[in-house]
């Protein structure tokens, strides 16, 4: 089911009812009621599919249980990590990357004159959101390994917890010290937390259906043709994916931490404004944050993190990178895309800058950013594009020759779309939305955090009056990170 689908839009107000109207007086009833809402709100892509979250679920559960009752006993509750561990990556590496390896290793054997005929590849679907619910499930036994949460006895909690329908496909990536433990607890109505819900959701479908979407069939048919157009166009044609990506994703968590919101439980922030970070490392601090920290905390600290020196730091750094760009994709372009990021992410840590702008805000006490960090946005974010060159391609050879065909031919010739898109049309409304983010940039879980009634009425105006004007129907308007 799609948030933005006509199905969410009875779905939601189904289950928000029978949660605060019906079943409000018994936390164990709201928790089954969410765990139903869940397994069919994930059902409708592939039933199928939910017993690989059920899996997940008891392994954890029991994983977890076992490492508590054996806290005292380093080598069992090692075992017993290692059990989760092995189950989790052995279900998602085979679901995911076993054609992706097949096919490598045929390559390399070809690459050596050496013929194989057999045709060793499967036809595997792949899972709607495994690689998020995947990593949630893995870090509650983490957690309980490293003694950072209490295991639950309580099964309908964990299982909860592992397929909460708001961030179950495509994040924020929660830990179960934090969601686990509001599960577990009562929650009250709160009509502030609820409005703030709403605003969030309203927000969220602005930047998938009106900035995502509609740049969509522009982007597929630059990358798709892009021997046909213009260094030019080219470029532009990357820098809308570049928002086409950010109003997808960022669009997504928003609507999930705005639909939490309504049951009162409160989910970490995703994104905060990340095309205005002035560096590299301020950008991994705002961009795709729950990946980030699962990252930092269950893979760079554990070998090590910057406490073994700067040649062992360096390595970390380029294994999580790495690691980060391989969870996205079965590709090798993903894997060129986190290398991409690792080269600019170091001169920042050598430098002693990939620290610098902790918790502080462009222009943080003035209303304009002085020169010296509109140059810093724009080289990060210039750097962050040309990664995403490799992202988007369908090959690394596509990507590079994207990339030249942008320093051979970089003229300026007019874009015309197959079906008549026209650029201009987007640019100003790409131009109104970056000077709105700007304007809200200090605070991303609230965008329509205004003293004027006025005014807040009438951006919920525009922006209703813009979702009926952008949304298509006919359209595919499934959320990029799906696939991942």
């Amino acid at each position: 089911m799609l948030f933005n689908s006509t199905q969410y839009l009875f779905f939601l107000p189904t289950v928000w009812i029978l949660y605060w109207f019906v079943f409000n007086k018994n936390l164990r009833l709201q928790n089954l009621l969410i765990l139903v809402a869940s397994y069919f709100f994930y059902a409708l892509w592939d039933w199928r599919f939910l017993s690989l979250i059920i899996a997940s679920t008891i392994v954890d559960f029991f994983v977890a249980i076992n490492i508590e009752k054996n806290i005292n006993n380093f080598k069992l509750k090692k075992f017993w990590l290692w059990i989760s561990i092995i189950f989790n990556l052995s279900l998602l590496g085979f679901l995911k990357y076993y054609n992706f390896f097949v096919d490598s290793l045929l390559d390399l054997f070809q690459s050596l004159g050496y013929q194989i005929k057999s045709d060793w590849t499967l036809r595997i679907i792949l899972p709607v959101g495994i690689s998020f619910y995947t990593f949630q499930t893995m870090s509650y036994s983490l957690d309980a390994y490293y003694n950072k949460v209490k295991p639950t006895k309580d099964f309908l909690a964990c299982a909860t917890f592992v397929s909460y329908f708001p961030q179950l496909v495509a994040g924020p990536i929660e830990r179960a010290s934090s969601l686990l433990g509001q599960i577990t607890n009562r929650r009250n109505f709160d009509y502030k937390q609820s409005v703030q819900g709403l605003r969030l959701i309203l927000w969220g479908l602005f930047k998938k259906v009106v900035i995502a979407d509609s740049l969509t069939p522009i982007v597929d048919d630059i990358f798709a043709n892009y021997g046909s157009y213009s260094g030019v166009t080219l470029v532009l044609g990357v820098v809308l994916f570049s928002f086409q990506i950010y109003g997808d994703f960022s669009g997504y968590s928003d609507i999930a931490i705005g639909t939490s919101k309504l049951f009162g439980i409160e989910l970490m922030s995703n994104f905060k404004f990340p095309y205005f970070s002035r560096n590299i490392g301020e950008f991994w601090r705002r961009w795709h944050i729950s990946l980030s920290t699962w990252f930092k905390d269950y893979l760079y600290i554990p070998l090590g993190g910057s406490k073994l020196g700067k040649w062992f730091s360096l390595r970390n750094i380029f294994i999580i990178f790495l690691v980060s760009g391989f969870w996205h994709g079965a590709n090798w372009t993903f894997i060129v895309w986190g290398l991409i990021h690792a080269l600019l992410y170091i001169p920042s840590f050598l430098f002693n800058t990939n620290r610098k702008f902790l918790g502080i805000t462009v222009s943080e006490n003035r209303f304009f950013p002085n020169f010296k960090e509109v140059c810093q946005i724009l080289i990060t974010f210039s750097s962050v594009t040309i990664a995403w060159i490799f992202f988007r391609s369908n090959t690394i050879s596509d990507a590079f020759r994207f990339i030249y065909r942008i320093f051979t031919n970089f003229v300026y010739e007019s874009y015309s779309h197959p079906l008549g898109y026209e650029l201009s049309q987007y640019f100003y409304l790409l131009f109104a939305f970056i000077v709105y983010e700007y304007v809200i940039r200090k605070d991303e879980r609230d965008p329509f955090k205004f003293k004027s009634r006025i005014l807040r009425v009438g951006l919920y105006t525009i922006i209703i009056a813009c979702l009926f004007v952008f949304y298509d129907d006919s359209a595919d308007r499934s959320f990029i990170y799906f696939q991942f």
